[in-house]
């Protein structure tokens, strides 16, 4: 069965949906204890992985204004998952880390959607668990090309 790429396109928009639905229904419970929003979550995610990390990275990375991000960094240090401070090099730069409270919870988010994932592909062939993983790397890298 050979589908067209508008065809595939279609079949994409008609699947992704139930996936990312099915996908946050899983994870609801844990956003509503710790009332983290998905943007607070992708800020801390980022901090985890780059350590300290300056407003202006995080903008970046997130595809929004520095004032956004950093909305959504105070309402991270006023819960204590993160904590703020100038640049000792350049005191109009500041920089952001995570705190242990802020690492922790990243830590049971990144748990939790393991969990969910390897209950939905429980059901897939390892064979079509790599495939799947091949393909997505291969879009991923496809992003970063110029």
């Amino acid at each position: 069965m050979a589908l067209s790429l508008l065809e595939f396109a279609d079949k994409i928009n008609e699947i992704m949906p139930v996936i990312m639905r099915e996908s946050a229904r899983q994870q609801r419970g844990a956003f509503y204890k710790i009332k983290v929003t998905v943007p607070q979550l992708a800020i801390l995610g980022f901090l985890k992985n780059h350590g300290e990390a300056a407003m202006t990275h995080m903008a970046r990375y997130m595809s929004v204004t520095t004032a956004a991000v950093t909305g959504i960094v105070e309402r991270l240090v006023r819960e204590g998952y993160a904590v703020r401070r100038s640049d000792p090099k350049d005191r109009r730069v500041v920089k952001v880390k995570l705190t242990p409270k802020g690492a922790s919870l990243i830590g049971k988010m990144e748990e939790q959607r393991r969990k969910a994932i390897m209950g939905m592909f429980s059901k897939v062939s390892q064979r079509d668990r790599e495939e799947y993983l091949r393909i997505l790397k291969h879009i991923q890298d496809s992003f970063k090309r110029p």
